[in-house]
């Protein structure tokens, strides 16, 4: 499958390498651009038909896309439990248009005051798989309440109440169960049968829940109120805050309502870079999305992608992916705690480097001892995006880690926590659920946000806009590079949702790959190349038997044709619960 047509050729463009940097003239003629004109309606595309639909009844109340963002990430977080909720975090790109300012909210899960890489060892040292997934010690301290909270106060035009209004009536009345949520619960429930207040949701019957079930949550409704009527304080101090904590004490977890009441989200200055004629803008660190994918396009910038053929442009493509991980490895985690090499990491000049140690027709091996395979993440995090009839917008990712987070509902909160202390190195050099390893840069410790893959992520052109994002764990960032790729090779918000997926994370030393996305010629020539490809088991098992899922993510995205003065939102066609909606002004 030739997922780049030939709409253009490149070869010219070899000295784009020098302009990769902000304050180009491209990137102004794309900042001036977005600046002169106004959309000509509005765009939501989202994981659920009735978390787009909260979003555009907010926008139709007259609120902007700041208030539609609060109203989309709290009903995802009532419909999407299996991928997000407000017992997790998120981050926020927010670009506004009064002022042509970009921020990023980041509203990353923090470690407790107890999580010290000590408490996840097991007596023989090793790490305690079974405490780093699950039940209470898995559990961050919660960020997307707070972010919730900030968006609306300071970007918002309606009070906080309106925009959560649609999650609480939504949780108090209930929405019918889908397929993939059934089937995640089927997947975990060994683990969430453990904890009193996740069986009493779960199986209120006394039975686990079915498709097609109606599923209420007056627990989780109340605790959206008392977000809605106290804003921070309703959450993370009083009576909700005391139910957090006793349900993970309950459970052998050590939260301190001091780790509670802490916790703020952070405003930080997006990435930005050059990529052809777009301005990249996007996730900063504790994301490693952002520097992972301004080292990925600055390596693959100058090469003719649409006019390669498929094995040629996958392998290059691929040995980008190969390189960025490497990095994410060793030099990337919380920017409050760590010193990262930014200017080197993101630099034309490094790039170039790494570009120069790629062979055109042979793999470099990795070259270290291999990591575990990269499990099943399609169902994990949710994405949604957004461009107002004002041009504000916003992409955002949030996240409870792995299917139904750490499967704990402390009683009378509703509120299902995260598992993303596993994100943390825990143990440095051991790998985590999703494969990969970290050192002391991304160690735990209090306070401290673990490292991400999520990369909310905006492209600015003179002639096209694009609000991009998917889930997908490790897999998040090869799959916004595979979009990146599709936009600028001419593709619409439709087909770049659409695009076939492969991935390269450095270690385990292996592409995996969608049903269909390598064509079998193609999966022939890389492994010639020296490439080890995983296939699904329908297509066979590759060179190493290890499973690759069939469907990757859950990419949703929004694109304003300045040109043709359009607008386009695609949900990913993979799942039908999701939706892109376009409202003309």
């Amino acid at each position: 499958m030739n997922a780049f047509p030939p709409v253009r050729r490149w070869c010219i463009r070899f000295i784009v390498v020098l302009l990769l940097l902000p304050g180009t003239a491209l990137a102004q003629q794309a900042r001036a651009a977005d600046d002169a004109a106004l959309p000509p309606g509005a765009a939501v595309a989202s994981a659920h038909a009735l978390a787009t639909q909260a979003g555009l009844d907010i926008l139709a109340a007259g609120g902007n896309a700041f208030d539609a963002a609060v109203a989309v990430s709290a009903a995802l977080s009532v419909v999407e439990p299996i991928s997000s909720g407000i017992g997790g975090g998120g981050f926020f790109l927010m670009h506004d248009k009064a002022s042509g300012r970009d921020v990023f909210i980041d509203a990353r899960e923090t470690a407790p005051r107890s999580g010290t890489p000590e408490a996840y060892l097991d007596k023989d040292g090793e790490l305690d798989r079974d405490r780093a997934t699950n039940g209470p010690w898995a559990a961050g301290i919660p960020g997307l309440p707070a972010a919730l909270v900030h968006v609306s106060d300071k970007y918002g035009r309606l009070p906080l109440a309106q925009s959560l209004a649609p999650a609480i009536r939504i949780a108090r009345e209930g929405f019918e169960v889908y397929p993939r949520m059934a089937r995640g619960y089927a997947g975990r429930r060994e683990v969430m049968q453990r904890y009193p207040g996740t069986r009493a949701i779960y199986e209120a019957d006394g039975k686990p829940i079915q498709t097609g079930d109606r599923f209420r949550q007056p627990d989780l409704a109340r605790t959206l109120e008392a977000l809605a009527a106290r804003g921070h304080d309703g959450f993370y101090k009083g009576d909700v805050a005391r139910r957090l904590l006793a349900g993970v004490r309950a459970e052998g977890g050590q939260w301190q309502a001091s780790d509670l009441a802490d916790y703020k989200v952070v405003e930080r200055e997006p990435l930005r870079f050059n990529y052809h004629d777009w301005e990249v803008v996007t996730a900063p660190p504790p994301s490693s999305g952002g520097v992972a994918l301004a080292q990925m396009l600055q390596v693959l910038a100058p090469y003719d992608l649409p006019a390669m053929e498929e094995a040629a442009r996958t392998h290059v493509v691929v040995e980008a992916m190969r390189r960025a991980y490497r990095d994410r490895t060793f030099y990337l985690g919380d920017p409050d705690f760590v010193t990262i090499p930014m200017r080197t990491l993101t630099s034309a000049e490094y790039a170039a480097g790494l570009r120069a140690t790629i062979h055109p027709e042979k793999a470099t091996p990795s070259e270290m001892l291999s990591g575990q395979p990269t499990p099943l993440e399609d169902e994990e995090t949710t994405h949604f995006s957004i461009i107002d009839a004002d041009g504000n917008r916003v992409a955002a990712t949030q996240t409870v880690n792995l299917l139904y987070g750490s499967g704990l509902i402390p009683p009378g909160t509703g509120v299902l926590l995260n598992n993303e202390m596993d994100d943390f190195a825990l143990r440095p050099g051991t790998p985590n659920a999703f494969g990969v390893m970290g050192f002391d840069a991304n160690a735990p410790e209090p306070g401290k946000r673990m490292l991400s893959s999520m990369t909310p992520t905006f492209m600015v052109s003179p002639d096209r806009i694009a609000v991009l994002g998917t889930p997908g764990g490790t897999r998040i960032i090869t799959m916004v590079l595979l979009g990146v790729l599709g936009y600028d090779a001419g593709l619409g918000a439709e087909a770049v949702a659409a695009l076939p997926r492969y991935h390269h994370q450095w270690l385990p030393d292996a592409i995996g790959t969608e049903s269909g996305a390598l064509s079998p010629a193609t999966v022939a020539k890389l492994r010639e190349m020296g490439h080890t490809v995983q296939v699904p088991d329908e297509e066979g098992s590759g060179d190493t038997g290890r499973r690759s899922s069939h469907v990757w993510g859950n990419f949703n995205t929004v694109l304003w044709d300045l040109r043709r003065d359009v607008m386009e939102a695609s949900a990913d066609p993979r799942y039908a619960e999701g939706r892109g909606t376009v409202v003309e002004r």
